[in-house]
């Protein structure tokens, strides 16, 4: 068919229909798509889901060795050379860091020039999860249905899918298992436009303090502030894979990323609820356009084991 002179998909250069003077036997520029097969997705998934929850990422190690010096409590000072200890020898022996490995959240980025063969692209991640939690020997925390029967599926699926098409012809996988005593500690709060900078920090800051020892601190603060209730969210898990070296590239959210951060670290909660100065490692704010009513806010929390693995096809 053609629409507004353009050839359209099926057409021919031969037979597109002449608009606004466009000539009849305008050429039909092909584009060829590069094809990644469904296996080969699977496979990285697979390996990714094992990565992750047997290698905490350099960055978490590093801000641990960073915080130990400076940890007043001896008691948090040998809870962090513990923590450090159990990374170690996770990475050592290609055991998971926590038994907890959680549900696998995975943040998909595929390229436009990509044509996935052999399969359905969300079943190959699927897939992924299933082979890399049953092979790997990872614990299954998944139910198929929330509320009545909430029977375990046996494979740590559905996965926790967030997909996002972006030029290129590659497809970029983050695995980002999350445990749910950390996960349990979120908290929402859809603000009005009069609500201030210091409202809004103060609600970051009292979520992560309130959740005391739940969630396993030291921990991790995303947060996603503004579009709706949903994005929200998930900006606040996604900004959880920012290096915790990091702050926002902006100074204005940098300096309340950085106010939050005190504000945590002066409660008192400290590593692993048991007292202390090093409650939270970083805090990352995602912020995104919204309406003009609104400014919705959600806090996602990460224990100290805050784990991703990454990889390109």
């Amino acid at each position: 068919p053609v629409q507004g002179g353009r050839p359209g998909p099926c057409s021919s250069p031969d037979h597109a229909a002449p608009a606004g003077g466009r000539q009849a036997n305008s050429i039909l520029t092909r584009h060829t798509m590069r094809e990644i097969d469904a296996a080969t997705i699977s496979a990285a998934v697979a390996k990714l889901a094992v990565q992750a929850c047997c290698h905490l990422p350099a960055d978490v190690r590093d801000a641990f060795r960073q915080r130990l010096d400076k940890e007043p409590s001896p008691v948090g000072r040998n809870i962090l050379e513990q923590l450090l200890e159990n990374a170690d020898i996770a990475a050592r022996d290609d055991i998971p860091i926590c038994q907890d490995t959680g549900l696998a959240v995975v943040f998909a980025e595929v390229g436009q020039d990509v044509h996935i063969t052999g399969g359905d692209f969300e079943a190959a991640i699927h897939e992924g999860v299933r082979r890399g939690y049953v092979d790997g020997y990872l614990r299954k925390s998944c139910v198929a249905e929330p509320l009545f029967e909430r029977k375990n599926t046996g494979d740590n699926t559905p996965a926790m899918l967030y997909t996002e098409i972006v030029p290129g012809d590659k497809v970029k996988i983050t695995v980002a298992p999350k445990g749910f005593g950390s996960e349990n500690m979120t908290q929402m709060k859809m603000f009005t436009p009069a609500a201030t900078k210091a409202q809004i920090v103060d609600f970051i800051a009292d979520a992560c303090i309130h959740a005391g020892s739940n969630p396993c601190p030291p921990i991790v603060i995303g947060v996603g502030l503004g579009g709706t209730s949903d994005k929200a969210a998930y900006l606040a898990k996604r900004a959880l894979l920012r290096p915790v070296d990091q702050h926002n590239a902006d100074p204005l959210y940098a300096e309340m990323e950085q106010q939050i951060l005190d504000k945590v670290n002066a409660s008192g909660v400290g590593p692993q609820g048991l007292g202390g100065t090093v409650t939270a490692l970083a805090c990352a704010i995602e912020p995104f356009g919204t309406h003009i009513a609104g400014l919705p806010c959600v806090v996602n929390i990460s224990c100290h084991v805050t784990r991703h693995a990454e990889g390109e096809l």
